[in-house]
């Protein structure tokens, strides 16, 4: 009883407004008080420095500031150029190109928020100068924007296998199939929109244009094969690829691209400190929630309730699938993550269901999450730059959220979905 009504408490704060991280730290300061006097709170100081201090979690700001680097060293740009010169000929192929920007700069950046602010700024006007309407053109980009956090390097992957002690790498590896078959889902979708609503083409295909903007984003267009080639191969961890991803983009943006100066340097290390710093004082903080459900075995209990209900894998992850459907569209990706991770992973453990498997479930979620009001970051966010109301845009964005879904269903439900590849990698 007692922790049910500390649980309800941090959502209580979180609903008055209160910042999410000083919600969860209130919360569960009580709790281990409550538990263990005024002992508690120097096992919490202890449990917050070690919380923001894994190894792992350091890939977090640097995917973040490569990001922001992306955006302001004509990175970004010059991927719009070449994904448009190589599809954007199709009917409705402006819809397309922000879908398949949004898979290459995720391969990049790893952040959906970040994915939507640097393409959306640059494709949702393009779009609405050609015709598309202000709500279809935030849909499909805050869409793209969070099924490519599927696609690796992913934050949400990094900071769920470093809650859980499941292998970063692996999970990168399980989201590139559900990823892609995702993105050429919403493409496929963008193209039976634009036939049935007869939206434009744009300029007719052009062997020579596609050649010089390959030329011109070639040097984008090799991060991915660096990072990913890096980390897959063996040569370098998740969080040293990160590092590789900052210095590539400084060393592009700075010397080949030569379009970040100082000034453009400064605001890009600004934004990622801001973004940085909202994630990991999540993260500190949820490690004392994390000490406090461990010391009142609240997880274990839950499991235990659950299997006493149904001990069908099937049914389990339909319970927990709806759990989390819940959890995103009230609470931001990373505290959804650091929230669950701890109260789940006892089921997941016990029931038999793959950790890598679990890391994707949790990650479309998550992804849902993004696009489903109130909260609805991505969404949001995209909305903002077309200046678009939320809601009627929730309501054209449906059929792309049901691509989310689809998505989520074979992951949930076909395990070899998101494991097969994981396989011919590692072996069964």
């Amino acid at each position: 009883m007692t922790e049910a009504m500390i649980l309800l408490s941090m959502f209580l704060m979180i609903a008055i407004g209160l910042p999410i991280a000083l919600s969860i730290l209130a919360s569960a300061l009580i709790g281990v008080w409550l538990l263990n006097g005024h002992l508690g709170f120097l096992n919490a100081a202890l449990s917050i420095y070690d919380g923001a201090t894994s190894f792992p979690l350091i890939a977090i700001p640097l995917f973040i500031l490569a990001g922001a680097l992306m955006n302001t060293g004509g990175i970004s740009a010059r991927l719009i150029a070449f994904v448009s010169a190589l599809i954007g000929f199709v009917r409705g192929g402006l819809a397309m190109v922000n879908v398949g920007v949004s898979m290459f700069f995720a391969e990049i950046s790893g952040s959906a928020v970040a994915d939507v602010a640097a393409t959306g700024s640059v494709l949702i006007p393009a779009m609405k100068k050609k015709g598309y309407t202000p709500r279809f053109a935030a849909a499909i980009t805050s869409s793209s924007a969070s099924l490519a956090i599927i696609i690796p390097p992913s934050i949400p992957m990094i900071l769920y296998g470093a809650l859980s002690d499941t292998s970063i790498v692996k999970l990168f590896v399980a989201g590139i199939v559900p990823g892609i078959v995702g993105g050429f889902l919403l493409m496929s979708l963008s193209y039976y929109f634009a036939a049935r609503y007869d939206l434009p083409r744009e300029d007719s295909f052009s062997l020579c244009r596609l050649w010089q903007t390959t030329k011109d984003a070639s040097w984008a267009l090799v991060l991915p094969v660096i990072i990913l080639g890096g980390i897959f191969g063996g040569i370098v961890t998740a969080t040293e690829g990160a590092a590789l991803a900052v210095l590539a983009a400084l060393v592009i943006g700075l010397f080949i691209y030569r379009e970040l100066d100082l000034k453009r340097l400064y605001h890009a290390l600004v934004d990622g400190v801001l973004q940085t710093s909202t994630v990991m004082l999540l993260v500190a903080t949820s490690a004392v929630l994390g000490l406090y459900l461990t010391e009142t075995e609240l997880p274990q209990r839950l499991a235990q309730g659950i299997t006493t209900i149904t001990t069908n894998k099937l049914a389990v992850l339909m319970i927990i699938n709806v759990f989390l459907l819940f959890v995103g569209m009230v609470l931001h990706g990373a505290a959804a993550i650091i929230l669950t991770v701890p109260i789940f992973m006892p089921l997941v453990n016990q029931i038999g269901i793959d950790p890598i498997q679990f890391g994707i479930l949790l990650t479309l979620n998550i992804a849902l999450g993004q696009q489903t009001p109130p909260v609805a970051s991505v969404l949001v966010t995209a909305c903002s730059i077309a200046k678009t109301d939320v809601w009627g845009t929730t309501k054209t964005n449906l059929p792309f959220i049901g691509v989310l879904v689809a998505v989520l269903l074979l992951v949930t439900y076909v395990p070899a979905f998101p494991l097969w590849l994981v396989g011919v990698f590692y072996g069964p």
